[in-house]
């Protein structure tokens, strides 16, 4: 699986969760590839991933907190939630969906309404009462607090790769692997660029290099002397 760190929530509070991705299936003893009998539709029933996550849970509290830390038969009397999501629908979605978390900051320009002498108001979404856009204001102290919890230690790193996606099976078997699972796609033809004029100087033409997702800038940063999407030529 891909396991990446994810630190903070909507108002810069501490929140350290990880967002997986992880494949349908695995490789057997043998090395050979086994999809999952689910034919795609899920990895795990979530009810049965759900108790044996708890169980598991518990049990490593137990290794490191000792039997008499508190009454882990507590924890067995509630259900305890999996949020699972369905598959990807294509491997253009799975980068665009990590792409929202490796390499974000806790807070971007966009969200930012107002900076004066002691305050930073901003934007969050309150997710107690439907997702509601609210401001909030703290003082420049605060502000930096919350931000600075966010920033990683030294030589720690976000993203993490297990199994086939290790450094180990990189270098000597998943080479091998993709070989046996993929097929080599058919070169499609490139596509005719269509000719756009700048919208700025209305002569020059635009090169597309890049479309950014539905999280690109803020419709007010988009012309600064050209499109941020292209390049004139």
């Amino acid at each position: 699986m891909v396991a990446i760190l994810h630190t903070w929530g909507q108002n810069l509070s501490l929140h350290p969760h990880l967002h997986c991705i992880i494949p349908g299936g695995g490789v057997n003893k043998n090395g050979i590839w086994k999809s999952s009998r689910t034919k795609g539709k899920f990895l795990f029933p979530v009810k049965a991933m759900s108790k044996v996550y708890r169980a598991k849970y518990t049990e490593e509290l137990r290794k490191r907190m000792g039997k008499e830390a508190f009454n882990y038969g507590l924890l067995f009397r509630k259900d305890w939630v999996i949020y699972a999501k369905r598959p990807f629908g294509s491997p253009k979605s799975v980068i665009e969906y990590l792409g929202r978390y490796t390499h974000k900051i806790a807070i971007s320009n966009q969200r930012i309404k107002s900076i004066d002498h002691q305050n930073v108001t901003f934007q969050y979404k309150d997710y107690k009462t439907g997702a509601q856009k609210k401001a909030m204001t703290l003082t420049h102290e605060e502000f930096i607090r919350r931000f600075a919890m966010h920033i990683l230690p030294k030589s720690f790193v976000r993203i993490r790769h297990f199994g086939i996606l290790s450094s180990t099976w990189k270098r000597h078997k998943l080479g091998d692997l993709q070989r046996l699972l993929w097929k080599t796609p058919p070169i499609k033809p490139p596509k005719k660029q269509k000719i756009q004029i700048c919208p700025c100087c209305k002569t020059g033409t635009l090169l597309t290099i890049l479309h950014f997702g539905t999280r690109g800038p803020p419709p007010e940063f988009q012309y600064l002397g050209g499109n941020l999407n292209s390049t004139t030529l």
